[in-house]
């Protein structure tokens, strides 16, 4: 029973580490040839291995675009929920979070904008592209309990992400949390 069961382990954990490579195969293409380049064959191809393996881990181009997505929201779910539960200032860290765009994060952070985009065109797509603004929303209801103001501070969060990707310059983490700042302000009556 002991090696039946060591077995069942080792499989699943082959079955884990070909679906990890699968994902990152399929962000790869994205990479390089956008989220219209993502196809079954030309990310068994990026992998090295058989289409068929991928439709066997993914049986449809939904699911593996999904998966890609949710590989890089769970990431930075992770990483603004330890934002939101911390004692640090957590627009500060958002703003750095943004900044990393610019630099080490900008290939995950271009990944995750070309498959948000296409979440408009394919409605599977769109759960997991939200998760991205529900976060930020919800780091914004830690500073304020105005919906209009949480909605500007994801609405500017969207739009400083684009405009880091956009530009090719380093993003300043001080800027951008003023900016962040400025966004969550409550307008005078």
């Amino acid at each position: 029973m002991a090696a039946e069961h060591g077995t069942v382990d080792g499989r699943r954990a082959r079955g884990q580490r070909r679906r990890a490579q699968i994902i990152e195969a399929t962000l790869a293409v994205v990479l390089r040839d956008g989220a219209a380049g993502v196809t079954h064959r030309s990310v068994a191809k990026e992998a090295g291995i058989t289409t068929s393996l991928t439709l066997y881990y993914f049986a449809t181009l939904d699911d593996l675009l999904v998966a890609a997505l949710s590989s890089i929201t769970d990431e930075y779910t992770r990483r603004i929920r330890g934002l939101i539960e911390s004692d640090d200032d957590p627009l500060d860290g958002l703003a750095r979070l943004l900044a990393e765009s610019a630099g080490a994060g900008r290939e995950r952070a271009l990944a995750e904008r070309e498959l948000s985009t296409l979440a408009a065109r394919r409605p599977a797509l769109r759960p997991v592209a939200r998760r991205w603004r529900d976060n930020v929303a919800e780091l914004a209801r830690t500073q304020t309990d105005d919906p209009d103001a949480v909605e500007a501070f994801v609405a500017v969060s969207d739009g400083l992400c684009a405009a880091i990707l956009l530009n090719d310059d380093e993003a300043d983490p001080d800027h951008i949390r003023a900016v962040l700042g400025k966004a969550l302000q409550q307008p005078r009556h």
